[in-house]
């Protein structure tokens, strides 16, 4: 191989490796790069938007308790009467098909008084007569807790709760019932998530309702929501999330159960590529990556005025200012947007998100079957395209010109995001770019370079020692390849010429020397254009004579033919000067011409003081 290519061209497709090698320590998480990690962030945030629908989805709909709504009903949290009411109204006047709630009832509701009645009943007024039966009397619109319970009995609701890792394992209220337990594991864990303590919500919530999904969010290290769990770990069982809860609400309640990719894992924990939902014969397999997550394919910007969902201000539900049956089917999600309440979000298409519409975009994909999947051979995938990338960069680049460099690299990197929204658009696979993209971009950029500092000065060197012996288009011919031109001495079958000016002596003693002078000048001029035009190099002006040669530095198979031509056209020239000089009075000049071909040597030659190339 070293044969076929020259030093040049292997020192170009060495320093277009380099990159490759890096890029592959990133891939590998031998080297980590933060920066490529970053891009790749980038590169999908900019994916996403340009592909979102920015279409209203019709069947969610979000009950905001938002400014309005607080403003109207009082501060939050409200009493459970309040979300009785609000319960009450969306499953039986207005026919919702789902419910789920994105906030959490883990304390007890005293804003009845009821705490305080029962307190006296045991204390104070423990004897007063009559008291304990008016407490009892009173207890059932008294408690609001009851009264909300109520309200969610044998109703498709789905209560929210989250999942904590910073608070020494704290718990509090009733966990629902987990999706998948350790014994459907083989006997090791998932590779998830993993938290030691839960918020949850008071038993007599969960009891009325059984089904529950957490609204745990998880960003990436730049602090970006780009994904959320569809399920969690805790103490060894897996629990699912809202929006998860939500669906299989929809569906009839399938059970769930793990996934797991053709091969086995190699590690202590065990992989899933999806979380399948089973009913009968039906399964549906939901893509998922290596923290249980999926990555939310967001409808479009968020908020009321986003236009992906109908927000409805929570007051309005309360009041009863909705038209009977205008949510019927509905799947709602209750949530807020008041600033107070600081449910909001950094995602990839708004610095301020609601954290309810998040929930509605995953909901939104699992109802339509369109989720985006990280699949388990991602990285094989980038380590693949970085391969083809570096190689085919590696050798175009080094056998190409600049631009047609240039070209190439745009070519290959259009390629690569082709290939991409392509796998993104039809398959739904968000595959990593930006490495591959960065490996482009610098192979490029280290080739400009390379000809700018190596290439670039090796031709103005030749240029410099060439320019005034060969013909200016001989010279641009030498700059396309110039590692085949050296000054260094070589044997070759040339032609050369002598030309000298016939009675020289006689004429010099005639002429003064400024005259002399000037007769030189146009003589040699001339007869130098003409060798020129014939592909000649100029050897070097000996007083009246002028020396050349042909076929070196360029090889010229011709080179008998082109001197002889030159030697016919200096006759013409010469012919031509004097017929000038007869008009102006000057004395004719005559010019003998010699040529001879053989073997030469050729190259750089003199002393170290001063050399040509003769």
């Amino acid at each position: 191989m070293r044969g076929l290519l020259p030093f040049r061209r292997w020192r170009r497709i060495l320093l277009t490796l380099v990159p490759l090698v890096l890029a592959l320590l990133h891939v590998s998480g031998k080297w980590p790069l933060p920066l490529l990690d970053r891009l790749d962030h980038i590169f999908y945030d900019a994916r996403l938007r340009l592909s979102m629908p920015r279409t209203l989805d019709e069947r969610i709909v979000i009950v905001d308790i938002d400014e309005k709504s607080i403003e109207r009903i009082g501060r939050w949290p409200w009493g459970r009467d309040k979300l009785a009411t609000l319960t009450q109204e969306l499953f039986v006047r207005q026919r919702v098909a789902v419910l789920g709630f994105d906030v959490i009832f883990a304390e007890r509701d005293n804003s009845s008084g009821l705490a305080a009645l029962q307190a006296l009943e045991r204390g104070a007024l423990a004897k007063a007569p009559g008291f304990a039966e008016q407490v009892a009397k009173l207890t059932p619109t008294l408690d609001h807790d009851a009264l909300f319970a109520r309200s969610l009995q044998g109703q498709a609701a789905v209560l929210g709760y989250y999942f904590t890792s910073d608070r020494k394992g704290h718990t509090l209220g009733s966990l629902p019932s987990a999706v998948i337990t350790s014994a459907q594991l083989r006997g090791r864990p998932l590779a998830s998530t993993t938290w030691n303590g839960f918020g949850a919500n008071l038993d007599v919530l969960s009891q009325a309702a059984p089904v529950a999904g957490f609204f745990n969010t998880i960003s990436d290290n730049d602090g970006v929501i780009r994904s959320l769990p569809l399920l969690a770990e805790y103490q060894g069982h897996y629990y699912e999330s809202l929006a998860l809860g939500m669906f299989r609400s929809m569906m009839g309640m399938p059970r769930v159960e793990p996934g797991f990719p053709a091969t086995p894992s190699l590690g202590t924990h065990e992989t899933l590529e999806s979380v399948v939902l089973v009913e009968g014969a039906r399964r549906m397999a939901l893509p998922v990556d290596d923290r249980l997550s999926m990555l939310i394919p967001f409808r479009g910007p968020g908020g009321p005025d986003g236009g992906s969902y109908q927000y409805i201000a929570a007051s309005d539900v309360i009041e009863g200012r909705l038209a009977e049956g205008a949510l019927a089917d509905k799947v709602v999600l209750v949530g807020t947007t008041a600033p107070g309440l600081q449910d909001v979000r950094v995602t990839p298409v708004g610095l301020v998100y609601p954290g309810v519409e998040a929930h509605a975009n995953m909901l939104s994909a699992l109802m339509d079957g369109n989720a985006i999947a990280i699949p388990d051979y991602a990285r094989g995938f980038d380590v693949l395209q970085l391969l083809c990338v570096g190689l085919v960069l590696a050798l175009g680049l080094s056998l190409l010109p600049a631009g047609m460099g240039l070209l190439l690299s745009l070519a290959v990197i259009a390629a690569l995001v082709g290939l991409n929204l392509w796998l993104y658009r039809v398959h739904g696979l968000a595959m990593p770019l930006a490495t591959a993209v960065a490996l482009a971009l610098s192979a490029s950029v280290i080739n400009m370079a390379h000809g700018y500092f190596f290439e670039s000065r090796s031709k103005r060197a030749l240029a410099s020692r060439f320019r005034s012996y060969v013909p200016p288009e001989l010279v641009d011919e030498m700059l396309k390849h110039p590692e085949h031109y050296s000054m260094q001495a070589d044997n070759r079958e040339l032609t050369v010429m002598f030309c000298d000016i016939r009675g020289f002596t006689t004429l010099s003693e005639r002429m003064e020397p400024v005259q002399l002078q000037a007769l030189l000048n146009t003589l040699f001029s001339r007869l130098t254009h003409v060798i020129r035009q014939q592909r000649g190099t100029i050897d070097k002006y000996m007083g009246d004579c002028v020396m050349a040669f042909w076929g070196a530095p360029v090889a010229a198979p011709d080179h008998a033919h082109l001197a002889v031509q030159a030697a016919l056209d200096m006759v013409q020239a010469v012919h031509a000067v004097n017929t000038e000089h007869q008009a102006q009075g000057l004395p004719a000049i005559g010019v003998g011409v010699g040529l001879n071909t053989g073997p030469m040597c050729v190259g750089d030659m003199g002393s170290d003081v001063r050399r040509s190339y003769t």
